[in-house]
């Protein structure tokens, strides 16, 4: 079964850290870029970071650049962010995506044709 399964998120006070993963099966990972995105209570759905497959390049959206770390593992068909320095705006369902091919990178949900169904992240004291 072509799927996309996220995993490890849970609630965190800030300041604290959260590792994502996102298990890809039914399918070659190497062959896509793979792209997290998230959703908060009553906002649009955005992207997070994105990376794309050999040579990767990498994207962050500019507010959790410097606290988020995204990577990819093709032997083991995974894709983790690594959040720290977490903060009550990050809380979110956070999702992984897959794209229309290896180097086709964005932040931008419309490039992303696969889809996980989320874990949620919250941030809170």
């Amino acid at each position: 079964q072509v799927q996309l399964v996220e995993s490890g998120g849970g609630l965190v006070q800030p300041g604290g850290s959260l590792r994502l993963s996102c298990a890809a099966s039914g399918f070659t990972l190497d062959n896509y870029a793979i792209g997290w995105f998230r959703q908060a209570p009553g906002k649009e759905r955005e992207g997070v970071s994105c990376i794309s497959s050999s040579d990767p390049t990498i994207y962050y959206r500019d507010s959790v650049k410097g606290r988020f770390t995204i990577s990819r593992d093709d032997a083991k068909k995974t894709v983790s962010l690594q959040m720290n320095s977490l903060k009550p705006e990050d809380t979110a369902v956070y999702y992984c995506a897959r794209g229309y091919g290896p180097t086709l990178c964005s932040l931008n949900s419309i490039d992303f044709g696969l889809w996980g169904q989320g874990t949620q992240v919250t941030i809170s004291s």
